[in-house]
């Protein structure tokens, strides 16, 4: 794939690596333990992680595509937003993806796609209609970073430990494991440690991967901010968007809040700090302060 013009920041990415590293290291305690009570049926391991794996990165972006609407529109159709795509491709010299329009008032935007070539870039008619065409411009340069850094397919590769995970245990509660190992003695012992090793690498995943998540989203608005040379554009459309989330019916925002990872903004931002260590993204004082430093650096002769 050819490098596009969007600038890294080497910090944040040292900490996306160290982050990344640590998910394979809980990956492998999980298929450790489970190659240790299970050894015998290694075979079916591999088959069944295989074949999880495979389905989540083929199809849980278009899955999420989907289920928020996302419908494809040509350049006669929706030409403004299609104009400020070719804008930002030209800028960030990388490929145009495709273009999609959601039917939905809630302001945001979001893409998915594991690659350049199979991406997709939407925004709602509520961010449409709200936004100035600098603002939508921010926005979409900072969906089309996670594109260009293929963030869709990192972020589909570090939740798939957390899914196994959350399976295995699922399975076991559901189907009487537990109970039926008390019973079989010392190996029975040896099968409860699955579900208990399990619930536990679920649950450290799951906070490894969101906090992967909220250093990708300071990535794409930092990356987005220096292709534009406008911090100020997308500062605003990320307040303006997020005051205009408390106006939208709690019903929508519900319905919306299964994909806030692949929003611009989340339907719901928690204020408390056990809410922001479950979120997917990182506080708005936390972009809006990275995107005020980047405006006096900008300004600086």
């Amino acid at each position: 794939m050819a490098q596009s013009r969007y600038t890294q920041d080497h910090g944040l990415t040292t900490r996306m690596v160290t982050t990344m590293f640590l998910i394979g290291l809980l990956y492998v305690v999980l298929v450790g333990v489970l190659l240790a009570v299970l050894g015998k049926f290694w075979p079916i391991i591999v088959i069944f992680a295989g074949v999880l794996f495979i389905a989540q990165f083929w199809f849980s972006d278009r899955i999420a595509a989907f289920g928020m609407g996302a419908r494809e529109v040509t350049p006669e159709q929706a030409p403004e937003l299609h104009g400020a795509v070719d804008r930002i491709c030209a800028l960030a010299d990388m490929p145009k993806p495709r273009v999609a329009i959601a039917q939905s008032d809630i302001p945001n935007a979001f893409a998915t796609g594991r690659s350049e070539r199979t991406a997709l870039v939407c925004a709602t008619t509520g961010l449409l209609r709200r936004l100035e065409p600098e603002e939508l411009e921010g926005v979409l340069a900072h969906e089309m970073s996670h594109v260009a850094h293929r963030d869709v397919a990192v972020m589909t590769i570090a939740s798939f430990l957390g899914v196994m995970a959350g399976l295995i245990t699922r399975f076991a509660l559901y189907s009487g494991l537990s109970n039926s190992a008390r019973n079989a003695g010392p190996a029975g012992l040896m099968i409860m440690v699955i579900p208990l090793v399990s619930t536990v690498v679920y649950v450290i995943g799951f906070l490894l991967t969101r906090l992967l998540s909220r250093y990708r989203e300071l990535s794409a608005d930092r990356s987005a901010a220096l292709l534009t040379g406008r911090p100020s554009a997308l500062a605003s459309a990320l307040t303006k968007v997020s005051g205009q989330m408390a106006r939208i019916p709690t019903r929508d925002l519900r319905k919306a809040e299964p994909y806030n990872a692949f929003y611009f903004v989340p339907a719901f931002a928690s204020k408390e700090s056990l809410g922001r260590l479950f979120s997917s993204h990182p506080t708005l004082e936390q972009r809006l302060d990275q995107l005020a430093r980047l405006s006096t650096e900008l300004a600086r002769p």
